[in-house]
């Protein structure tokens, strides 16, 4: 059994000292090398207008993602929100959510009083009782309209379409 665990480590350590080679090698090619490197790695034409510099950076991270794995599925999900959210909407910070899951707890001290969130799967538990939004639990809390992602820190400036969005989802806890 060790030989067989010694032959992947011999393969494994050749295959990192090629790689750092190929790495070290790219520095001293010529452009037009480079270029045919991009092309074979991504089977398409680099942007006319790259840089030097990028153009090393875009051939050394297909060479390691090649040798060591690419991103997994969930970021590849991620960037293309991203990118889905830059095209449209020409800003990355609205894309910037944070996503709770469920088991979470979410604490907030309001009026000298701790309150407990829950995150479940579909909504919120607070002092025993199933809620579908963070912001109808807030107006509970505090009698007032709140954004509920605002009021529990998940947001700076809340956006007045998810504000609204929230607002419609629930009004009153729901039965459990």
């Amino acid at each position: 059994m060790s030989g067989i665990s010694g032959d992947l480590t011999a393969k494994r350590t050749a295959a990192t000292a090629d790689l750092a080679t190929r790495l070290a090698a790219l520095s001293e090619m010529a452009a037009v090398d480079l270029r045919a490197e991009w092309r074979r790695l991504y089977r398409a034409h680099p942007p006319q207008k790259i840089g030097r510099h990028l153009l090393e950076l875009g051939v050394a991270w297909k060479l390691q993602e090649r040798a060591y794995g690419g991103y997994s599925a969930t970021m590849k999900r991620r960037l293309a929100e991203l990118t889905k959210t830059m095209e449209a909407k020409g800003d990355l910070a609205k894309a910037r959510s944070i996503r709770l899951k469920p088991g979470a707890k979410l604490i907030r001290e309001w009026r000298g009083e701790t309150h407990d969130i829950l995150v479940l799967e579909d909504g919120f538990q607070w002092r025993g009782q199933r809620w579908r939004s963070l912001s109808a639990i807030a107006r509970e809390m505090t009698g007032t309209h709140w954004s509920g992602p605002r009021f529990f820190g998940l947001r700076a400036k809340a956006d007045a379409a998810d504000e609204v969005g929230l607002e419609a989802r629930a009004k009153e806890p729901v039965d459990a």
